[in-house]
C-alpha cells in the first residue's frame, strides 16, 4: 500500500538522444559530471535526493539559526537519544564530515581499520590516516546469485585471520556498514553484530557501527531474523546499535534529510575528541555545519524513518524494481536491498573484460539509452580490490513513481538487446587520490 500522497512536483524532461550523446562526450563519460538537468531518472544516489515530508518542511521554517546551543541541536539531540540510543552527538555537514571527524580522531600512520566492506569515502578516510582499509566479507557477499539472508554481514574468520596477521595493536578500530552498501546493500545480522562486538572486546579495539541504512537494515532484520519476527524496527535499531561504541552516520540517507551527519558516542573520551576535531573542520559542536534549519529537519527525519508504514513503501519499490528488471533479463543481485537495485554488469556484457570497465560501460548506455544514471560500483570505483562489477541503481527517497520505474526498466532492457555492439572504456585522466577516482576521472571508449 502506497503510504504518502504529492503535494509538490517538478517538472522533467527527457533529453534527446543526441542530447545525450554530447553531454555524455562532454562528460568524460563519467556520469558524476553531467548536469542533473540532462537527466531524466536520477539513480545516481539515494544520499539526500529524497523527499522530506511535511513535518520535516514545518520543521525548516521553525528552525533555530543560534550559532551556539539552539533549540534545533536540543531536537537533534533528543531523537538520536530516542532512536539510536547515544546521549552525546558531534554534528556535520554530512556524512563523510562524521567521518572526518571521527576516524581522524582515532587512526594514526600504520594502524588497520577492519570493516564488513568499506565504502569509497570511508576506504578514503581510512587511507588518508595513513592506515590500511581492510575488507571483511563473508564469502556470499560476492555471489549475485547466493540466496542468504545476511550477505552483508562481517567474516570474523577474516578479521581473525587479519589480526593474527598484523597483531592485534594495529588493529584500533573495526567497522561494520549497515546496511552493506559495497556488497549490493546486503542487510547485516543482530547475531553477526554481538559477535563483532566481542571480537572488539577480544582485540581491545573501538567497535564503530556505521549506520546511515540502519533503519533499512532493522526492517530486513524483523523479516529475516528469527529471533526478532515480533520485534519492531525501532526495537530492532536501539538493540542492534546498542552494541557499537560510536556510530557514524550520514543524515541524506535514514536520516530523510537533504543535508547532515553526526558522530554519536556514550564514550566520554572519545566524545571529546570528536568534538574538538569537529571545531576545526566542521564548526562548533551545537550546529556542525549544517544550518539550523538542517539540523530540525534531520531531527525529525530519524523519528520517521523507523516508522513501520515508512520501510514498507520503501523497501517494496525497491524490491518490485528489482523484480521488473529480472523479468526483462537483466543480471539482477539478489536478494534486492533496501536502497538500491545491483545490476551484475559482468554477466550483462561478458564480452568486455574487467579492465575495461564493463559496469561503466552500461552506466553509459543506460543513460545514452533512456537518460537513466546510476553509478558503477566495481572495479572502476574500488581499484585494486576483488569485488563484482555491478552498478548501483539507487532509489531516492519517496520521489519517483511507477511510471519512471517503467521508463528505467524499458531503458535497460533496451541496452540489454544490444549490448553485443557496447565497448569498454580507458581512463585518460586519474585524480591524485584513487580510492575516489570514480568521481572526478574522465573516460574513452576503448579502441576496436
Amino acid at each position: 500500500m502506497v503510504a504518502y500522497k504529492s503535494k509538490m512536483v517538478e517538472r522533467i524532461s527527457l533529453p534527446s538522444r543526441d542530447q545525450r550523446e554530447r553531454a555524455l562526450e562532454a562528460a568524460g563519460y563519467n556520469v558524476f559530471n553531467l548536469d542533473a538537468e540532462s537527466v531524466f531518472v536520477d539513480l545516481l544516489t539515494d544520499s539526500g535526493t529524497g523527499a522530506m515530508s511535511d513535518a520535516q518542511w514545518a520543521a525548516l521554517i521553525r528552525g533555530d539559526e543560534a550559532y551556539a546551543g539552539s533549540r534545533s541541536f536540543d531536537r537533534l539531540e533528543s531523537a538520536v537519544a530516542d532512536v539510536m540510543g547515544f546521549d552525546h552527538i558531534v554534528p556535520a555537514h554530512q556524512g563523510r564530515g562524521a567521518e572526518n571527524v571521527l576516524y581522524g580522531s582515532m587512526l594514526s600512520a600504520g594502524d588497520v581499520a577492519l570493516n564488513n566492506t568499506h565504502f569509497d569515502t570511508t576506504r578514503a578516510h581510512v587511507a588518508n590516516q595513513n592506515a590500511d582499509p581492510v575488507d571483511c566479507p563473508v564469502p556470499d557477499a560476492h555471489d549475485p546469485d547466493a540466496d542468504a539472508p545476511f550477505k552483508g554481514n562481517l567474516s570474523l574468520e577474516r578479521a581473525r585471520s587479519i589480526v593474527d596477521e598484523v597483531g592485534a595493536e594495529r588493529v584500533p578500530l573495526v567497522i561494520q556498514t549497515v546496511t552493506n552498501n559495497s556488497a549490493a546493500g546486503q542487510p547485516v545480522s543482530v547475531a553477526n553484530t554481538r559477535r563483532v562486538r566481542e571480537f572488539a572486546d577480544e582485540i581491545d579495539a573501538t567497535f564503530v557501527i556505521d549506520a546511515c541504512r540502519f533503519a533499512e537494515n532493522a526492517y530486513f532484520v524483523t523479516q529475516r531474523e528469527a529471533e526478532f519476527a515480533s520485534a519492531t524496527v525501532a526495537e530492532v535499531a536501539r538493540e542492534q546499535l546498542g552494541y557499537a561504541d560510536a556510530v557514524v552516520m550520514s543524515g541524506k540517507k535514514d536520516g530523510l534529510a537533504n543535508v547532515g551527519g553526526f558522530v554519536a558516542t556514550d564514550d566520554e573520551s572519545l566524545f571529546e575528541q570528536c568534538k574538538q576535531r569537529a571545531i576545526l573542520y566542521e564548526g562548533f559542536p551545537t550546529y556542525g555545519g549544517m544550518a539550523g534549519r538542517d539540523v530540525a529537519a534531520l531531527a525529525v527525519g530519524l523519528r520517521e524513518a523507523v516508522e513501520e508504514s515508512y520501510l514498507e513503501d520503501r523497501i517494496a519499490s525497491v524490491r518490485d524494481l528489482g523484480s521488473r528488471l529480472a523479468e526483462v533479463g537483466i543480471p539482477v543481485y539478489t536478494p534486492t536491498s533496501g536502497h538500491a537495485v545491483y545490476l551484475d554488469a559482468g554477466a550483462a556484457f561478458p564480452h568486455i573484460p574487467d579492465d575495461e570497465f564493463p559496469g561503466q560501460a552500461l552506466v553509459c548506455e543506460l543513460y545514452r539509452e533512456g537518460g537513466v544514471r546510476g553509478v558503477e560500483l566495481g572495479s572502476f570505483a574500488f581499484p585494486e580490490t576483488d569485488r563484482p562489477e555491478l552498478v548501483r541503481l539507487a532509489v531516492p527517497r519517496r520521489t519517483y513513481h511507477r511510471e519512471h520505474f517503467d521508463h528505467v526498466v524499458e531503458t535497460a532492457a533496451a541496452v540489454l538487446e544490444d549490448r553485443r555492439d557496447v565497448a569498454g572504456f580507458e581512463i585518460v585522466s586519474n585524480p591524485s587520490m584513487p580510492e575516489l577516482r570514480h568521481f572526478t576521472a574522465c573516460l574513452e571508449p576503448s579502441p576496436a
